[in-house]
């Protein structure tokens, strides 16, 4: 009996060595599935989205040592009725409004300040659309109705396999994907532990299979297609977005901080929702495609792509919300009316006719509700009307 209790606690301390070995070689992996597993927690939500490197892989996105790109304050303005109410029900942590390249308004809520670089979610694929365009113009890739294999041929045999670059430019690949932000086990959640965990995105776009519809047939957001459009910039220029977007459009811009990108294991920026930025320096990229891409007689993104892109051109159904090529577009929007969107409260309105530009950052638990992303398009309509 005295022997088995011996072995017995052999095998258990063995046990808990091999527990603290694994625990402190995996640690960091642990660390970061652990801050993924609470990032959107009603208690930490606010404080994560300021400090993202905190809980993921990144890399750095440099300003460039030119000059910051001033933006002037112009005269207040009164700003309209129930704005307060919308701004403590939206968890908005952050208001920029601006005119004419000037600010007219700029707050920061729930402890937040303007030296936070705030994650942006999906306003990233606006980001990279733009840097596509510039692509696209230098001639880099040839056509929008190239398949994206002939870019990415690890993507052979994959659900992305007939589908072309227009088609996952306008979400309308067709590939099954479930995009259920509330849901532990959807596509997109798990893609999320594959970030944190250190796997490869590359692996994970080429394990998907199933299709809904055949390439261009209807349009449904899914996330996994913004990470297609960089395979095919990387397979077409052998570089990484990262420092492709950092050459041609961040230097560009002036920025007062440098940003970053979250990424994979393998170092692949996370293009699909990764950069962080203060609210100005999202607000400087704003400014650069209201006016349709120049700064101070440069054009850094080509206007007819900025036209293109932001033009309703996906499959999607007669009176909803339009989409382009990674811009959105509201319903009922006039000419020069358009948007960037993230998740939990990010946005980038654009109203060209009137010259202005509002950025939200947010912590919206409930920004899945119904009539929310209405809500604050009424409430940006309200703030671009009133100056």
């Amino acid at each position: 009996m005295r022997t088995m209790l011996k072995w017995m606690l052999r095998i258990v301390l063995t046990l808990a060595l091999a527990a603290l070995v694994v625990g402190f070689w995996k640690r960091e992996e642990i660390q970061r599935l652990m801050a993924v597993n609470s990032l959107f927690s009603e208690e930490k939500i606010v404080h994560n989205f300021s400090h993202m490197d905190d809980a993921f892989l990144t890399v750095n996105l440099p300003r460039g040592d030119g000059p910051t790109w001033e933006l002037p304050y112009g005269p207040g303005f009164d700003l309209p009725p129930g704005i307060d109410r919308w701004i403590e029900d939206r968890a908005v942590t952050s208001l920029l409004v601006m005119q004419d390249g000037e600010i007219r308004f700029e707050e920061y809520y729930l402890e937040t300040g303007p030296d936070d670089r705030r994650i942006s979610w999906s306003v990233a694929k606006s980001y990279l659309s733009s840097l596509f365009g510039v692509l696209m113009d230098e001639g880099v890739i040839s056509s929008l109705d190239d398949t994206v294999i002939k870019y990415a041929p690890e993507l052979k045999g994959s659900a992305y396999e007939a589908a072309t670059i227009r088609n996952v430019l306008n979400m309308a690949s067709g590939v099954t994907f479930d995009e259920d932000y509330l849901d532990y086990n959807s596509d997109i959640n798990r893609m999320g532990r594959v970030v944190a965990l250190g796997g490869e995105l590359d692996d994970f776009a080429a394990s998907l299979q199933d299709s809904f519809v055949a390439p261009g047939e209807a349009w449904q957001y899914v996330s996994i297609d913004t990470h297609v459009i960089g395979m095919v910039i990387r397979g077409a220029t052998g570089q990484s977005v990262a420092e492709l977007l950092a050459q041609k459009i961040i230097k560009p811009l002036g920025l007062e901080r440098n940003g970053y990108y979250i990424t994979d294991g393998a170092g692949v920026a996370f293009v699909l929702g990764g950069l962080n930025f203060t609210t100005r320096d999202f607000a400087r990229f704003g400014q650069l495609i209201l006016q349709n891409g120049a700064r101070d007689g440069k054009q850094v993104v080509p206007a007819d792509w900025i036209s293109a892109s932001t033009w309703p051109s996906a499959p999607t159904e007669p009176g909803k919300t339009g989409y382009g090529y990674q811009w959105w577009i509201p319903v009922g929007a006039h000419e020069g009316e358009f948007m960037a969107r993230g998740v939990y409260g990010q946005y980038i309105y654009f109203d060209q006719p009137r010259g202005v530009l509002l950025v939200t950052t947010g912590a919206d638990r409930q920004f899945r509700d119904p009539g929310v992303n209405e809500q604050n398009i009424e409430m940006f309509r309200k703030i671009a009307q009133s100056l």
